[in-house]
């Protein structure tokens, strides 16, 4: 075992090699397939707010943890009862995303997926995307 500091990569390398991922295609299929599934984008909120998956419900990696604990007063109720469900989980790249669905798994969710590529990806591939109207 190396010394070396880890870095950035070496934790979504070691989230990726324990979680599953599916592509812009499985996502399409499992949002007409399974109507139960959830969406959860870890971005931070500007970045939702500039576009999003349809459907998708917020949750900044930052809080997850909290969000998606039952016993934390602050809870996001569709999160903690989810456990059960699909949950697909997006970031930008990827990165934070299999970070979290590694999370969501040690936290006893049963069935979770990233988005490979993240939004990114979706994006490019020219996948229906929501903007919202910013006012400053």
């Amino acid at each position: 075992m190396s010394d070396a500091p880890k870095g950035l990569m070496d934790f979504v390398r070691d989230a990726k090699s324990r979680i599953r991922e599916v592509d812009g295609d499985q996502l399409e299929s499992m949002k007409q397939e399974r109507p139960d599934l959830m969406i959860l984008d870890v971005r931070e909120s500007s970045e939702h707010e500039s576009a999003h998956i349809e459907g998708a419900m917020l949750i900044p990696r930052g809080i997850l943890e909290a969000a998606a604990d039952p016993q934390y007063p602050k809870r996001a109720e569709p999160l903690v009862n989810a456990r059960d469900k699909p949950v697909v989980v997006y970031c930008a790249s990827g990165g934070r995303s299999a970070m979290a669905a590694d999370t969501l798994q040690k936290m006893g969710f049963k069935e979770v997926y990233s988005l490979a590529g993240g939004i990114e990806q979706w994006d490019k591939d020219n996948r229906h995307l929501v903007r919202e109207a910013r006012y400053v």
